[in-house]
């Protein structure tokens, strides 16, 4: 079973998230706390992985996400909001979320979601905007972001846009038909070339970069 925490405001997103994951067969919502009670139950806890409302009135979600990065190991989290160009999403993003999901996804995409990131995929939600995007490269993201991806091999890019579509290390050895330790090997050359820290921002350097547009070659 994959055990999540889900820590937001509002009682009506803790019990529907619930609900929807639980439904999902291999999925546990091991607690539902506020903000301020957040930190205490997910080190007791131990989940698999956090889903963060990134903003709410008794503790901000940059600075809960920020503490759980001190705990040892630190969860995975991943954001909840409301807005795809919420002006936090870009911090969150560089200070370790793992990506972000909108509170109105749908039942099966947001298990498969869950599934995507304890697996060590990336989340970004399909409606991931510019606005996100170059608050977090900063300005000129879409030419320093052509020359990053520059610096690849072929099969390096094609890693990458396996990267940015959630895939985990498993799935893109298996889409490519390579051992897991192949695949390693790729996303640590990638993460060294791009000069990035994580697979997240690996993720967005190929959003900018074009290269979801226009597509990989994963023969």
């Amino acid at each position: 079973m994959i055990r999540v925490v889900v820590v937001d405001d509002e009682e009506l997103v803790r019990t529907g998230f619930r609900l929807i994951l639980q439904a999902a067969g291999d999925i546990e919502v091991v607690a539902t706390p506020t903000g301020a009670q957040a930190v205490r139950e997910i080190s007791l806890l131990k989940p698999d992985l956090v889903l963060l409302d990134i903003r709410m009135p008794d503790v901000d979600g940059l600075t809960i996400l920020r503490q759980l990065q001190g705990l040892t190991p630190p969860p995975v989290v991943a954001m909840l909001t409301t807005f795809d160009s919420d002006e936090y999403i870009a911090m969150a993003l560089r200070s370790g979320a793992a990506g972000f999901i909108l509170k109105d996804t749908g039942p099966e995409q947001l298990a498969q979601m869950v599934r995507t990131l304890v697996s060590g995929g990336v989340v970004l939600s399909p409606k991931v905007t510019r606005t996100v995007v170059d608050g977090y490269l900063g300005s000129g993201a879409g030419s320093q972001a052509s020359e990053q991806v520059g610096r690849l091999t072929e099969r390096e890019r094609v890693v990458l846009v396996l990267i940015a579509e959630g895939l985990s290390n498993t799935d893109i050895g298996a889409r490519i038909h390579v051992s897991v330790g192949t695949v390693k090997d790729h996303v640590s050359a990638i993460l060294t070339k791009l000069r990035v820290g994580s697979r997240v921002q690996a993720a967005l350097v190929a959003q900018r970069a074009g290269l979801l547009d226009a597509g990989g070659d994963s023969r």
